[in-house]
Formats: structure tokens, sequence, C-alpha cells
């Protein structure tokens, strides 16, 4: 089990990663127990596509975070920041996951694609987390399977990134694949 920052109670660290825009700051903020800790700032002009999100202006920076207690268990959201100028902090935020959520926007899949390979570059269990917004188009887990390349065993689950009861269940369906698929130590006689 992965151990919380020093001074803290264990827990399970938890990554959610996905496009620019795509809901991670929502998710965080709509389930996180305390008071989430976010990097959000004005967007820069040029360079960023939000015509998906007209209305947008600030982005996360660094990251978010939140913390939330399921079944005695804690467990910490870390979330990634989305545009391509802040990617260098993946690294340092993954630190420690035991397991991931990419949040997907059916309506730009294929920005969905660095945040794909990245998570299975690095090993970790994840599930992929539609979050549907009012004006996507309603498809299948398997033409998401397909159009995202995803092996079998990946889960992939609707949510709404506003709902808290929404977001418990993604990280309850996550926590479940990250035991499922984590092969359980032979016992030292």
């Amino acid at each position: 089990m992965a151990r919380a920052p020093t001074g803290g109670p264990p827990g399970l660290k938890i990554v959610l990663t996905g496009p620019l825009g795509v809901g991670k700051t929502t998710l965080v903020a709509a389930v996180s127990e305390i008071v989430p800790l976010t990097t959000e700032a004005r967007m820069s002009a040029g360079g960023d596509d939000i015509s998906h999100r007209p209305g947008k202006v600030t982005t996360t920076v660094a990251m978010d975070f939140g913390r939330l207690d399921v079944n005695g268990v804690t467990v910490y959201v870390f979330g990634t920041p989305g545009q391509q100028r802040f990617w260098f902090m993946w690294d340092a935020i993954v630190q420690g996951a035991v397991g991931a959520v990419v949040l997907v926007d059916t309506r730009r899949l294929e920005y969905s694609f660095r945040h794909l390979d990245y998570i299975e570059n690095r090993r970790l269990p994840f599930v992929v987390a539609v979050n549907r917004f009012p004006d996507s188009g309603t498809y299948t887990t398997d033409d998401l399977r397909e159009a995202l390349s995803l092996p079998g065993e990946v889960p992939v689950v609707e949510v709404d990134a506003r709902d808290e009861h929404s977001v418990r269940r993604l990280l309850i369906a996550l926590v479940e694949h990250v035991i499922a698929s984590t092969p359980i130590p032979a016992s030292v006689s």
C-alpha cells in the first residue's frame, strides 16, 4: 500500500489524467472531503484548442489534490495538468500511485492517446472514465474500447465529474481493478 506524505495516515494514491478541459479539476472538487488544492491560473492567449469549451478561462498548471475516505481507507487523488507545456509535472505526480483514471471526452477522443500511452508505459492499473457532456454523443463500451485501442481488462466507466456519488463509484471501480490486477505475493515461510 502506498504511504501518505510523511506524518500522514497510510492511504492509496490515485492519479487522474486527461486532456485539457475534460473535467479533472471538477472531478477532484466533487469528491474531496477537504477543500481541494488546485493550481488554476488564467489561460494564456493562443496555442490551446478550447473550441469545445469556449468559456474556459483557467487551467491547471501543476496539479489538483483532494482526499477522501472510502470504507476506512484514505484515498489521495492527484490530478495532472492537461496542457502539453505542463506535462513535465507528470512523473512527479505519478510517483507512488497505485492506479490511475484516464478521463476522456467522446467529442475529442484523439486528445486522450498521450495520456493513455503515458499511464500504460508506467504499467499502472487504470480505468477509463467517460465524462459525459451535454453535446457529446452516446457510444457503447465496445465502440469506445475499439476507438481507444483498450485491452479487454481495462474497465470503461461512465462518470459525471460534477457528481460526488458518480465519482465515488468511479474510484471504487478503480480500486477493485487495482486489487484484481495486482499479483498477490507468495507467502514467506
